[in-house]
Order: C-alpha cells, then sequence, then structure tokens
C-alpha cells in the first residue's frame, strides 16, 4: 500500500510549530519582567516626583517657609518688639534689609516671624478639613442608604455658604467674645483658633465629596469582596484595604488647599476681623502698609511677596503630586 502521509512542504508553516514558538516568546516575556524589579503605582509616583523639577522647588520652598515658622531666630538677629521711631519708613539697605515700617519695626524680622501664624493656620486648617471631611464622606461612601444621602445633602448646604462671607460673619460675631465652648478665644492661639474652626466647619464639603467617591470606586473592587466573603469586620475591611486605596486624591487635594487657606487667612486679615494685632502675619502686614502705601510701597510688597510664594509653592507641590499619583497624566 502506498503511505499516503507526507512531510510539511517547504515555504508552508507548521501550525503546531507556530503555537510553541508563539508559547515560548509569551513565556519568554513574563519571564522577563518577572525577574525584572517589580513596580506599583507608588513606586511609579514617587519616580516621576524624582524627575519633576517643579516638585523639588516648592519642596525647597516649603521647608525654607516651615523652618522660618519654627525657628524665626536662624534668619534674624532683630527680635520682633524691635522698633524705632527715629528710622520709620526707611527703604530697604543695609541695616534693614526690607526696610522699616511706619512704627520703625524691622520688615525683613516681621517678615520672618509673620510665617509662623500665617502657616499655622495654613497647616492646622488643612488637616483639620482632611479629617473631618475625609471621615464623613468615608462614612458616607461605605455606608450608603440613608446615611449617604444625609451627609450629602448636609454637605451640599455647607457648600453652598462662600467660605470668605461665612468667616466675615463668624469673626466679626466673635470680636467681642472671650470664650467659644469653654475655650478661651484671646490671645495668640485663641485668635488662631478661631480662624482655623470658621475653615474647619466650612471647608469640609469639598474634602467630604472627594473621599465619598473614591470609596464608592473602591467599594466594589475585588480585593474588598474577597476580605468581606472570608468574614472580615467592616472596620479592618476600611482600615487595611478601602482608606489606604481611596485616601491619596483627598491628600492630594488638601495639600493644594493648603496654601488656599493660608492666602484666605491673609484676606481676613487684611478685613481686619482674622488674626489682629499684636500677632503678627503677612495679612497682618498687609493690612497695617494700607495707609502708607503711596509714600512707602516696600512695606506692603515684601510681605505681599512672601505670601504669594508661599501659596504658590503648596499649590506647585500639589500639582506635582496630583500629576504623579495619576495614571492617566503620564
Amino acid at each position: 500500500m502506498t503511505d499516503k502521509t507526507t512531510a510539511p512542504q517547504p515555504g508552508h508553516d507548521d501550525p503546531g510549530q507556530d503555537e510553541a514558538a508563539a508559547t515560548t516568546t509569551r513565556s519568554a516575556a513574563i519571564a522577563e519582567v518577572a525577574e525584572g524589579p517589580s513596580r506599583s503605582l507608588t513606586a511609579d509616583a514617587f519616580r516621576s516626583l524624582r524627575r519633576n523639577p517643579f516638585f523639588w522647588i516648592s519642596s525647597a520652598l516649603i521647608v525654607l517657609f516651615l523652618l522660618m515658622a519654627a525657628w524665626p531666630s536662624l534668619f534674624t538677629t532683630y527680635d520682633i518688639g524691635f522698633s524705632d521711631l527715629a528710622r520709620s519708613r526707611e527703604t530697604p539697605s543695609g541695616d534693614h534689609w526690607f526696610g522699616t515700617d511706619t512704627q520703625g519695626a524691622d520688615i525683613y524680622t516681621r517678615v520672618v516671624y509673620g510665617a509662623r501664624a500665617s502657616i499655622l493656620v495654613g497647616v492646622l486648617a488643612t488637616a483639620g478639613v482632611l479629617l473631618l471631611g475625609s471621615f464623613l464622606g468615608l462614612v458616607a461612601g461605605y455606608v450608603g442608604g440613608w446615611v449617604d444621602t444625609l451627609i450629602s445633602r448636609l454637605g451640599d448646604i455647607f457648600f453652598a455658604i462662600p467660605l470668605l462671607l461665612v468667616g466675615i460673619i463668624f469673626l466679626s460675631s466673635l470680636q467681642d467674645t472671650t470664650h467659644l465652648l469653654g475655650i478661651p478665644i484671646q490671645g495668640y492661639f485663641g485668635v488662631i483658633f478661631q480662624v482655623v474652626l470658621v475653615f474647619v466647619l466650612f471647608g469640609w464639603p469639598s474634602l467630604m465629596r472627594l473621599m465619598r467617591s473614591s470609596v464608592i470606586q473602591v467599594k466594589p473592587n475585588d480585593y474588598v469582596q474577597a476580605a468581606r466573603a472570608l468574614g472580615a469586620s467592616p472596620l479592618r475591611i476600611i482600615r487595611r484595604h478601602v482608606l489606604p486605596n481611596a485616601m491619596a486624591p483627598a491628600i492630594v487635594v488638601a495639600t493644594i488647599n493648603l496654601g488656599a487657606y493660608i492666602a484666605a487667612e491673609a484676606t481676613l486679615s487684611f478685613l481686619g476681623i482674622g488674626l489682629r494685632p499684636p500677632t503678627v502675619s503677612w495679612g497682618v502686614m498687609i493690612n497695617d502698609a494700607l495707609v502708607p502705601l503711596r509714600a512707602s510701597p516696600h512695606i506692603l510688597f515684601f510681605p505681599a511677596l512672601f505670601l504669594s510664594i508661599a501659596v504658590l509653592a503648596f499649590i506647585m507641590l500639589g500639582d506635582a503630586v496630583r500629576d504623579a499619583f495619576d495614571p492617566k497624566s503620564r
């Protein structure tokens, strides 16, 4: 009998050989990836931050301002109470780098000491808004139902109130008050507490909305469902799985808002209802420079310059962190 089995002719592909070659190629690619360094979203974000010059510039400026707020004596030899009426309204010179104000005080020294109150208000307000907004957003997004509806509608009510307007009304009503909820609100830290309280009470809705959206996106993921199927408690699921994966957007926005709170404090202080003398802040200095503005513009220029740089630094840092943690921007 004639054998009808024929070998593959030259020029024709063998399907079995092609499939084996493709499998080998895929296996080699998988092995190559497995042998390389593991990469995660966080690692990619930090790698992106290290290559971003705006991150380093803003970080250096923020560290400088924090040092000014914590140890102002490192930057100036004058005391905050120094003044010489005989040298009032002097222009910048070797003795007084930024000149002197109407009371003969060294403007450079006041700018350095003013960083403490301005940055303290921004940091405390941002921390309070982040904690309150994140907690309410986490509860609303995870629990859902009528709890979500109640918190969301309450947030809409507070969100509709302009922050500066309510700050003007609230702080104006407390100017002659010595205690609030049993807490003294006079003196250096008392006045700071008033401004921070306004920002926290009326600034949380935006963070709550963002946190709620992040939690709603994270909750249906497989690792959350697997933890729930294995019998993990809701508190453990929130702490180990939901919160770490939903917190990044809120932190980024809070960093940007920090600069906005510093600017808002300066606005209220400029209007005379935020921080008030003898407290020294950039906003208070801008308010003091309003009367001699035409004759001595340097009294206004330097605190306004430092305020603008500080706000810009925090906004730049927030933008850099947001771009690094957002995969769509890369």
